[in-house]
């Protein structure tokens, strides 16, 4: 009986899910920022660097920067230091039917030595610093009220009592990784920082908000040279500015620059098929290493590609693979045996290197799902119209 009462409930919420949605189509691009930690719950503290504090002043910057945008609406879980339970968080996203829910925050170890960022989409964690990470974040429930009734007996110590969370995880999977490669994309071409890539983790804040949705870790307080960056006001502008550019590009790749376009979310639902972390448990800094090998310097001739399937329209889909900051090699054993990938760069500074180019969607389809099949988890659709960006929206029409 209690199973027959979670899967009604499963199904009403979904229901209201899409109800939501469709009312959306006259709204705007709603966007609720979510500031991890806050009042009685101060999240990681080192070295004289509270992670509530650092979380709050970037979201608020965020907002500031997106209010300028007509097209934007702005809402937050909290503006002012106090303590929000993880499930109103989601409620509050959910109640505003948020376009996407973006919750930050940041990192921390008992180690010096970890650094950089991360942006995490819902899902299980596929290793122990993946867990570990989340489990941090998800031990304020112990803060509220009879939260095991609350969450249903979820134990954020207990990794088994983490499969009931999976339910819901694919329903935005694929604009929820395309949002976080983004975020990624961004910090690295504009902050130059070290890059620990788009992962997956069982975060109780995201499994309860039903749209897009990501977790970013900023960076580490527990490394000196992270912590200054995220405590100064000039670091903390810079990683704002950065989270915002990444959503507005967002929003202009699946909604477009204008008001109405930005209403109607993107309607294509992903197969529950967890994705492969592009973590290594035991080597968790060489995520963007990997992808750098020798000679970055030389840019090779690319070999022969396979005849594209272009028309008329001039409209052509590709994948993007991946976005990184030094010049890789054309060649398939850079690229985990795909040999139709080509690069382009914006102002010398971030390369992305794309898969396949094709005008027919379904093709492009089939390539999105080979490069993923490959190992590129975080590779998503991009499109163009007589070689000019457009959102993937647009080439359809």
């Amino acid at each position: 009986m209690n199973s027959i009462h979670k899967n009604t409930n499963y199904i009403i919420l979904l229901l209201f899910s899409f109800i939501f949605s469709s009312y959306a189509q006259t709204g705007k691009f709603k966007v609720v920022l979510d500031a991890g930690h806050g009042g009685k719950d101060f999240g990681a503290v080192y070295n004289g660097h509270t992670e509530k504090n650092i979380a709050l002043a970037v979201v608020l910057r965020v907002g500031k920067i997106l209010e300028k945008n007509p097209n934007i609406d702005v809402l937050y879980t909290r503006n002012s230091d106090e303590f929000i339970e993880l499930d109103e968080r989601a409620n509050i996203a959910n109640s505003e039917n948020a376009t996407i829910f973006v919750s930050i925050h940041c990192n921390a170890n008992k180690s010096p030595v970890g650094e950089g960022f991360e942006t995490y989409v819902m899902g299980v964690a596929r290793n122990k610093s993946n867990f570990e990470v989340a489990k941090l974040e998800n031990e304020v429930i112990t803060l509220e009220k009879d939260y095991k009734q609350k969450y249903e007996g979820f134990d954020p110590n207990n990794p088994s009592s983490m499969i009931g969370m999976t339910l819901m995880q694919e329903e935005y999977l694929e604009n929820s990784i395309s949002l976080a490669s983004k975020i990624q994309d961004q910090f690295i071409g504009d902050l130059d920082r070290k890059s620990r890539g788009v992962k997956q983790a069982p975060f109780m804040v995201l499994h309860k908000a039903y749209m897009p949705r990501v977790l970013i870790e900023t960076g580490f307080i527990s490394n000196p040279k992270d912590g200054i960056l995220l405590d100064s006001e000039e670091g903390q502008m810079k990683v704002a500015k950065t989270i915002a550019e990444a959503i507005i590009s967002y929003k202009r790749e699946y909604f477009g620059t204008g008001a109405n376009e930005s209403a109607e979310r993107p309607s294509k639902r992903v197969v529950e098929k967890p994705i492969k972390d592009s973590s290594v448990a035991a080597k968790p800094e060489k995520i963007v290493e990997k992808a750098i090998v020798a000679k970055p310097e030389v840019v090779k001739t690319e070999p022969k590609k396979p005849e594209t399937k272009v028309d008329a329209s001039g409209v052509v889909f590709k994948v993007q693979i991946e976005a990184v900051g030094k010049k890789i090699d054309l060649i398939p054993s850079n690229f985990k045996g795909l040999n139709n990938v080509s690069v382009n760069t914006d102002n010398g500074k971030l390369y992305k290197y794309t898969y396949g180019e094709t005008s027919d969607y379904n093709t492009a389809k089939k390539n999105l799902e080979e490069a993923k099949s490959k190992g590129f988890e975080s590779a998503y659709l991009i499109a163009f119209k007589d070689g000019k960006k457009i959102s993937v929206q647009d080439a359809l029409k």
